[in-house]
């Protein structure tokens, strides 16, 4: 499902993220980077800006109130987003017990 979209001057940046952790990255109508990804992942690519090859870098994650994002260009700050380091120790935490739950499960 689409996450957002970013338009910066003539480039459009498409966000998708799946259900099962597939995060895409559009920009143009074309695939720039795809990652899988549970916790967020960062993701590089190029694009023309004023006739120049600009370097970004896309960050998803997660934040106290959810899925938190990060745009880069030329290491300069677009958009920036807080993570939480809290919730991603929670969220850590629920697998670690999902994983000794499931072991106890199958194999007591």
């Amino acid at each position: 499902m689409k996450f957002t979209t970013i338009n910066l001057g003539d480039n459009k940046i498409e966000v998708f993220n799946s259900f099962i952790g597939r995060e895409t990255i559009v920009l143009n109508g074309k695939v720039v980077s795809e990652k899988s990804s549970i916790t967020g992942a960062t993701h590089h690519f190029k694009m023309i800006e004023n006739d120049q090859e600009v370097a970004c870098k896309f960050i998803l994650g997660y934040g106290l109130n959810g899925v938190v994002m990060s745009l880069y260009k030329d290491n300069k700050p677009v958009i920036e987003s807080q993570k939480s380091i809290f919730f991603g120790f929670v969220f850590l935490t629920l697998i670690c017990f999902g994983f000794v739950f499931f072991y106890n499960v199958i194999f007591h």
